[in-house]
């Protein structure tokens, strides 16, 4: 492989409520040692930003390419992350002989690829590319901040944080919000949440809200998964049935005021649905056959 030139290309931003999801590609000079390159998660946003210079610096080749939030919605999260990545590596400049993708899937990159897990802290090459995209997306939610600053972008950097979601819950969505995701996607259920937020008081939006979030992550089955080690399959499912059963327990126990007021029926009674349909399902589950 010393005869390769070996790309390494990684995205950041796929798990946040806003904002474009970038990708970066480079291509690391064996001459030019860069110290202290690591997953980009691990490391202060100083030092990054003090990597990511260096890097720049010292790279034969990188590249920084995003996809909008248009591109997320239209053709989802995953997709989308595949586009960042792809133009990222067709922006090079210099042809790669290989490309190494963080993850478990690589997008057609028009060269030998491979994709490797947790490879942003196991391969330097690819641990530039993600300190190149981290670096990137974040000075670019610091300047959406500016234009939009009730939501905070320039702390939590669009990610699903308590100080988002309270905001989300205050004033609603703008238009780097990700349709496509559940928790702003509400909003937009025939208008279920627009039409009546300025009817409801300040401190019950936000409460509503932040319920009906917490019951979508349950129907989704967060926090359900068990390990089918010595279990049936019925088994398996009787136990996340009893999960389910004991987290919607504290749901309701801790949106009660939520759940008995009255300007908050039609919320409640969304949850009520959600949670009911995702009981019925993990129900069904247990009457099946081993």
């Amino acid at each position: 492989m010393d005869s390769v030139l070996v790309c390494g290309v990684d995205e950041a931003g796929r798990g946040p409520l806003a904002g474009p999801v970038y990708a970066a590609a480079v291509i690391l000079d064996k001459q030019r040692r860069i110290n202290g390159l690591a997953d980009s998660k691990v490391l202060t946003p100083d030092r990054r930003d003090v990597l990511a210079k260096r890097i720049k610096d010292r790279a034969i080749a990188w590249s920084i390419a995003s996809a909008t939030v248009e591109e997320i919605d239209r053709i989802n999260i995953f997709h989308a992350s595949m586009l960042a990545m792809r133009r990222a590596v067709q922006a090079l400049g210099v042809q790669p002989g290989e490309a190494w993708v963080d993850g478990n899937h690589c997008p057609d990159l028009g060269c030998r690829a491979k994709a490797i897990v947790d490879g942003d802290a196991l391969h330097p090459v690819i641990s530039a590319a993600s300190i190149l995209a981290k670096t990137a997306r974040d000075a670019e939610m610091c300047t959406l901040h500016e234009r939009y600053p009730q939501y905070g972008f320039d702390k939590h950097k669009g990610y699903g944080t308590s100080e988002h979601l309270e905001s989300l819950g205050r004033v609603g969505p703008c238009e780097i919000h990700r349709r496509s995701f559940y928790a702003v996607g509400v909003f937009f259920q025939g208008d279920l949440f627009a039409v009546r937020w300025n009817t409801m008081a300040e401190a019950l939006r936000i409460r509503s809200y932040r319920m009906y979030c917490d019951a979508m992550k349950l129907a989704s089955g967060a926090g359900l998964k068990t390990l089918l080690l010595g279990k049936t399959r019925v088994a398996a499912a009787r136990s996340r049935l009893a999960k389910f059963d004991e987290f919607e327990r504290c749901l309701r126990r801790d949106y009660a005021d939520v759940l008995t007021c009255a300007d908050a029926a039609t919320h409640v009674m969304l949850v009520d649905g959600l949670l009911h349909k995702a009981r019925e399902e993990l129900r069904r589950a247990c009457r099946s056959k081993p």
